[in-house]
């Protein structure tokens, strides 16, 4: 019952699970506003659900492209990651 629930709330303007933004900033963007409309009350207890299962792929998916950055610098830096001076 609820993968019915699911899947029909999936249909009314939700990207499909699998389908992933590929770039980290998309990602981030598109979690941004998932988190707005959640926090604003905006969307109907079954998109609630939905929307808070693709926050988490895109969570998961902007991590990991986060760590694989990390390690490249790691890398870079012979091992060691020091750190970030911005100025």
């Amino acid at each position: 019952m609820a993968k019915i629930a699911a899947s029909t709330a999936a249909t009314k303007g939700s990207p499909p699970p699998d389908d992933l933004p590929s770039s980290y900033e998309a990602a981030l963007a598109e979690l941004e506003l998932l988190v707005s409309q959640m926090e604003a009350g905006a969307l109907p207890l079954d998109q609630l659900l939905v929307s808070y299962q693709r926050g988490a792929q895109l969570l998961k998916l902007c991590r990991g492209k986060l760590e694989a950055v990390e390690e490249q610098v790691k890398l870079l830096e012979d091992g060691q990651l020091k750190p970030w001076d911005g100025a």
